[in-house]
């Protein structure tokens, strides 16, 4: 156990989190360094071009004589829960600052993430070769937010490889050796004396479809042992496997024989589904003494027969057998302190040719297989067909899924307006009638009603139907040059935004803090703050609470058709402006028809907002070469009752790339 240190690095987006890991795979000789390339722990496509960490990825190297386990993290805003799932199974972090740009809004977001798991932190300022590179100003950041001495904070340079062997000496001296568990599943320091090791308790942090495996979790073990042919539990999900194979990240995968108190390593399971397999669950088994109890104890739950005459025997040795079920029993309570996944948007999926919906039903199962964040359900729409309900963490992540269901599965499809979840609050008992909208039963002065959440416009009750509507609120932290202050605050209050505080980082930048409507920062909100601020700025937020506002239904109607994907829940003092640019959008989008198309924003029986696209004529006049006026007028009447009639019985076709023009400014 004194030989094990498990760590993980923390950054704001592009700061060199996985060139730093590079070295260090490449210092500590976990890997030849002819089999490297850049960002080798980023495995994805998507994440090589695009030059950012999606996925969290282990890798176990050895330093010294000690066994490091290290979980390299992303680093944009939208991953935040891959981070808090790795800050869950480490003891220290790793916090790298860019020396070129200094502390963001995503590195503030991951020390109070840090801090709040009780993480040993080793500040490192990277990029120093640079020439930009301003060490004293963004050491004296670095010491203001962590209350460090400036001898404690270690300058690299991740691409040369300088200084990087003192943050492996760091992570020996300073992270404390893996926590392990009290009977009540609480973490507690190595030598607490409370802490148990009769049952085997592993974390699953993340976890993984193999074709040829099947389910694979990622474990951090903090009780017992795992070996091959191990009977465990899912204790949330109640399903049993054997263990096929066990080992460690190499960083793919290294069977060995066995994963031991306080490391790092996965778990074949053999399970063909993810749900079996939660991220967030507990890995359980018992030692070697107990599996007959546990072997009792089912036969116990499966026949009252058997239970009956056992409890009514007198026999000392079923008494004591009894004893130590009972306590089997109460050890099989969950590891504690983790978060579950909240998707946060919510979006329709759907074929852009109906008939490939079993092609896109089958491209999403497999999808979901190996991203666990992804949440899902069936849905039908009048104007798109059958197709999904997807929830998502944020924009990026959406977007990820949109361009692998390309890549992978050739799968070109059509995303509605994403959505953030609502609540509203029903008069009395609604649990049957809104069974699949997660009803919650509350005391509201006085009387019974019942919360539902509502993602898709579609669900919207009637107006009057219930007494109010909540929307999510997040915190949001801007972190910006002083001259660009006024703009930032400017975008916020456009976004209904509350002004909380401001802290300035040194002289020359500061921190705002606001709380603004999550439903707000859908959309272009980073790319307007990246923009107003020249590109300088960097956001971080998270979810705060849930708050009662006046939120309608805002309806886009297409030659007096509503389509029910552009359909949205917006708040009333920006219904007008939202209705008239997405009217804006589909004028120029939708193609002119052989008959006037007009395009209408509704709030209920309200129309807030029209285009009219004109009708595509032809010059009925041009074989006239001369005569009486009334001929003219004769053919253009006849014209006219055409286009009439077409309007009245016409449909208008929407291309496919609309429904996607319509999210981009």
């Amino acid at each position: 156990m004194t030989q094990i240190r498990n760590f993980c690095i923390i950054a704001h987006i592009d700061h060199g989190k996985s060139t730093l890991a590079d070295r260090m795979l490449e210092i500590t000789g976990t890997m030849e360094k002819r089999n490297m390339h850049a960002q080798t722990l980023d495995t994805m496509d998507i994440e090589q071009e695009r030059g950012i960490t999606i996925k969290l990825t282990p890798v176990r190297m050895a330093w010294k004589g000690v066994e490091l386990n290290l979980i390299d993290t992303p680093g944009h805003v939208d991953f935040q829960y891959e981070v808090s799932r790795s800050l869950a199974s480490v003891e220290g972090a790793i916090l790298v600052v860019d020396a070129t740009q200094g502390i963001e809004a995503q590195t503030l977001s991951n020390v109070y993430l840090a801090l709040e798991n009780d993480l040993t932190i080793i500040p490192v300022l990277n990029k120093i070769d640079l020439p930009s590179a301003d060490v004293e100003r963004v050491s004296a950041e670095v010491i203001s937010l962590l209350g460090c001495k400036r001898e404690d904070i270690i300058p690299v340079s991740a691409k040369t490889g300088e200084n990087v062997e003192l943050v492996l000496d760091a992570v020996l001296e300073y992270v404390p050796e893996p926590k392990r568990l009290d009977a009540d599943a609480n973490l507690v320091e190595h030598d607490d004396p409370s802490a148990t090791t009769d049952v085997t308790k592993a974390l699953i942090f993340d976890s993984q479809y193999d074709t040829y495996k099947g389910v694979v979790v990622y474990t951090k073990l903090f009780s017992g042992q795992i070996r091959k042919g191990d009977k465990l539990e899912f204790l949330n999900t109640g399903a049993r496997i054997e263990a096929l194979e066990v080992g460690c990240f190499s960083p793919k995968y290294n069977p060995v024989g066995v994963i031991n108190e306080g490391e790092i390593g996965y778990v074949v399971t053999g399970l063909k589904s993810l749900t079996d397999a939660r991220v967030g669950d507990t890995l359980f088994g018992k030692i070697s003494e107990q599996r007959e109890f546990f072997k009792k104890d089912e036969v116990l739950v499966k026949s009252e027969k058997q239970s009956e005459a056992y409890e009514s025997s007198t026999t000392n040795e079923h008494r004591n057998s009894e004893r130590e079920i009972r306590l089997l029993d109460n050890s099989k309570t969950p590891i504690k302190g983790f978060k579950r996944i909240t998707p946060y948007i919510f979006a329709g999926i759907y074929p852009v040719d109906t008939d490939e919906y079993p092609k896109l039903k089958d491209s999403i199962e497999k999808l979901t297989l190996n991203d666990s964040s992804l949440v899902t359900e069936n849905e039908v729409s009048p104007a798109l067909g059958h197709g999904f309900r997807c929830g998502f963490l944020w924009l990026l992540h959406l977007d990820i899924v949109k361009e692998r269901l390309w890549r992978d599965f050739q799968m070109d499809v059509i995303m509605t307006s994403p959505q953030v979840t609502y609540r509203l609050l029903l008069p009395g008992d609604k649990v049957q009638e809104y069974g699949r909208m997660h009803p919650e039963l509350v005391d509201y002065q006085g009387q019974t009603c019942t919360y539902i959440s509502v993602s898709n416009p579609e669900d919207l009750p009637k107006p009057g139907t219930y007494k109010f509507m909540e929307e999510p609120i997040a915190k949001v932290e801007m972190i910006t040059p002083s001259e660009f202050i006024g703009n930032c605050m400017q975008l916020a209050q456009e976004r209904r935004g509350v002004f909380i505080g401001q802290t300035f980082l040194d002289t020359n930048r500061v921190i705002l803090s606001y709380e603004i409507p999550m439903s707000e920062l859908i959309g272009d909100f980073y790319d307007d703050l990246k923009s107003l601020s020249s590109g300088y700025a960097s956001l971080s937020y998270e979810f705060l609470r849930y708050h009662e506002d006046d939120l309608q239904r805002l309806d886009i109607l297409v030659a007096g058709e509503r389509v029910d994907a552009f359909s949205m829940i917006v708040h009333s003092s920006r219904a007008r402006y939202i209705g008239g640019r997405i009217c804006a959008k589909l004028k120029e989008h939708i193609p002119k028809a052989q008959f006037a198309i007009s395009i209408q924003a509704a709030l209920g029986a309200n129309i807030i907002a029209r285009e009219d696209i004109s009708a595509m004529r032809k010059d009925v006049t041009a074989k006239l070469y001369g005569g009486d006026i009334t001929r003219k007028r004769k053919l253009l009447e006849k014209q006219k009752e055409g286009k009439k009639k077409m309007k009245q019985f016409g449909k208008v076709s929407i291309p496919s790339e609309t429904f996607v023009n319509i999210l981009k400014k």
